[in-house]
Formats: structure tokens, C-alpha cells, sequence
């Protein structure tokens, strides 16, 4: 199965940060990295003051469920050290399930597809370099579109 992972490191070197990620998440068993985003520099949305982010998006093609593979990320973040102390709060790394095929999953572990990303294009910008013309499967618009309609909402082509 194709899914579509978002990464973002605000703390520490955050470009060394997200490849070790990617890097991380392709050493794990059943899950092959097979395209990865530019990385884009953002400003934080939400949560407390903290750094300016890095981000970007990767296609991993899976043998994993959407669980399996929400532990699989998890896991990568816990090596990584990543720490929960703050809601929104600053992370050396973050991942995340933007997309899962055309799944759409909605329970207390996991929500697929990525319940903001529609709204957000420091998530947007990246999964576009890689996934342009996949369709979010509730709005039914590709990823290119989405991301042409919130930039026009903000009036910022440049906007994150």
C-alpha cells in the first residue's frame, strides 16, 4: 500500500533531524521509502513560542496497516527521543499519516487522512513536490488543487 508521511523538526539540526527519520523509516521491516519532499523552513502554527519548523513529506510504499504503521512512526520518534511534554509544543521530530491509499479511518488511535492537512500548507507544500495529483479521498481534490485553494484564501502564494 502507498501512504504519505509528513515530517517536521523544530529543535536541534532539524534537516539532520528529518533525515534520520526518513532514513529510520526505511530501515523498518515492510515499509520502503520511495519518494521524499524538499524541505521547507515554516513558521509554528499553534501551541506555545518555539522555533521556526522544517518540513517535509515522504511516500513509503507498506505491507503495514495504518495502526501498524502509526506504531512503526511512533517508534522512529521514540529512538529518536522525541519527548510529549507540551501539546503543539517544539519536537526534534514529528510524523505523521497524511494519507493511507484511499482509506479514511477515524478512532482513538488514528485519524487517516491527516484531520488538518487540508487547512495547513506547511504540510501541503511538501506532500505537492511528491503527490500533486493524489486525491485527498473526502474532499476528492488533488493535493495541488488543495494546496492553490488555502494559498489563495491567505492571498500569499509563499505563505506556510
Amino acid at each position: 500500500m502507498r501512504a504519505y508521511l509528513g515530517l517536521g523538526s523544530n529543535l536541534g539540526d532539524r534537516r539532520a533531524n528529518i533525515e534520520e527519520a526518513v532514513r529510520r523509516l526505511n530501515d523498518t521491516a515492510a515499509v520502503r521509502v520511495t519518494r521524499v519532499s524538499s524541505m521547507y523552513d515554516t513558521e509554528p502554527v499553534g501551541g506555545p513560542p518555539q522555533p521556526r519548523y522544517l518540513n517535509a513529506a515522504c511516500e513509503v510504499e507498506t505491507e503495514l496497516t495504518p495502526h501498524e504503521l502509526l506504531r512503526a512512526a511512533l517508534a522512529v520518534e521514540d529512538a529518536m527521543g522525541r519527548t510529549r511534554e507540551v501539546h503543539w509544543g517544539p519536537r526534534n521530530i514529528d510524523i505523521d499519516i497524511l494519507l493511507y491509499g484511499e482509506l479514511v479511518i477515524q478512532d482513538e488511535e488514528l485519524t487517516v487522512p491527516h484531520p488538518r492537512m487540508t487547512e495547513r500548507a506547511f504540510v501541503l507544500r511538501p506532500l505537492a513536490d511528491i503527490a500533486p495529483r493524489v486525491r485527498h479521498p473526502e474532499t476528492k481534490k488533488d493535493i495541488r488543487t488543495t494546496l492553490a485553494d488555502i494559498q489563495a484564501k491567505s492571498g500569499d502564494k509563499n505563505r506556510h
